[in-house]
């Protein structure tokens, strides 16, 4: 567990109490799984890897069979089992590069921006192929190392300086002393993820807001609309987020 940032949760606390927000993100991913998987998810088993406090694991469990939520931090698991324990639902502290599931016992693996926390993402995304069953998807959600604001800390140009500015930054800044996490560009994530073939949603949610429920960030008919068009048709690798769908090959592990 070297290198992970396990007291995330203390160090963001709005994540215990932002349930508006937290049931908006995982409509969306709802939405995005329904549209590809159908609208019946409930004999799925989905694994949510870096489940925090498992506000949103709940909220995906009122639509799958099952879900398993695990995370590095031992306060959100606890938060999680303590407020949305649940037959259908396992909380546990757990590592993403090594869950300790089954080879092959889920079907729908939830991976929204966790990459950048991993301290090897090659291998959760091994650990990611190697649970999945046959045919299997993974939600990814990711940050492109690109982007003018990191997501995390909301400071400019921090995914971009070298890491070791990066400490540096966040410590005159005020937002901590160690910059963890470690954000990839587009061509460095299509080789992490080309072990799976890739659904792409990222245009698809742009261009229809409204069946994504996607409103709120690209209004209909806005400039931003347009302007998140034109960056995804003709300088996708400068995109600051990708929507994909990861589905294990035919006759992987």
């Amino acid at each position: 567990m070297k290198d992970y940032q396990e007291n995330f949760s203390a160090m963001h606390p709005e994540i215990y109490f932002d349930a508006r927000n937290r049931a908006h993100k995982a409509e969306k991913m709802l939405r995005i799984l329904r549209d590809h998987l159908g609208a019946d998810l409930s004999d799925h088993h989905a694994l949510d890897l870096g489940c925090s406090t498992g506000m949103m694991s709940r909220l995906l469990g009122e639509n799958f069979g099952h879900v398993t939520g695990i995370d590095i931090d031992d306060k959100a698991i606890e938060h999680a089992n303590s407020h949305y324990s649940a037959p259908h639902m396992t909380f546990r502290v757990g590592d993403a590069m090594a869950t300790g599931l089954e080879s092959n016992s889920v079907d729908v693996v939830i991976c929204a921006h966790v990459y950048e926390h991993v301290p090897d993402p090659k291998r959760m995304m091994d650990e990611i192929e190697r649970v999945l069953r046959p045919g299997g998807i993974c939600y990814f959600a990711a940050e492109n190392r690109f982007v003018y604001r990191e997501g995390d800390y909301g400071l400019p140009f921090l995914s971009i300086v070298p890491k070791w500015l990066g400490h540096i930054y966040i410590r005159l800044a005020g937002r901590g002393n160690h910059y963890y996490e470690t954000l990839l560009t587009y061509w460095q994530l299509r080789k992490l993820t080309g072990r799976f073939e890739i659904i792409d949603y990222t245009r698809r949610v742009i261009a229809d807001p409204q069946s994504f429920d996607a409103s709120d960030m690209i209004p209909p008919g806005s400039f931003k609309q347009r302007i998140a068009l034109t960056l995804v048709d003709h300088i996708y690798w400068l995109f600051p987020n990708y929507l994909w769908l990861l589905q294990k090959r035919p006759g992987a592990c």
